[in-house]
């Protein structure tokens, strides 16, 4: 079995990938954390994943401003 086929990194839509680059570098400022175009191997688990929170933050925030 391929791993490679079961990659839970893939988009739904493929051409989503510029706008979610877009999305994950404003959420990397907002938090302060430097994010380069390409390779980010030396950030550290916590700048990732304050990325990543900001992110999600930023996802429950519009949901719920569009249940309004």
């Amino acid at each position: 079995m391929s791993n490679s086929s079961n990659s839970s990194n893939k988009l739904v839509v493929p051409n989503a990938r510029a706008a979610m680059d877009k999305f994950k570098m404003e959420a990397a400022s907002e938090v302060g954390v430097d994010l380069k175009e390409g390779y980010n191997g030396d950030l550290t688990s916590r700048q990732a994943g304050s990325i990543g929170g900001q992110m999600v933050k930023k996802m429950i925030e519009a949901y719920e401003n569009n249940l309004k």
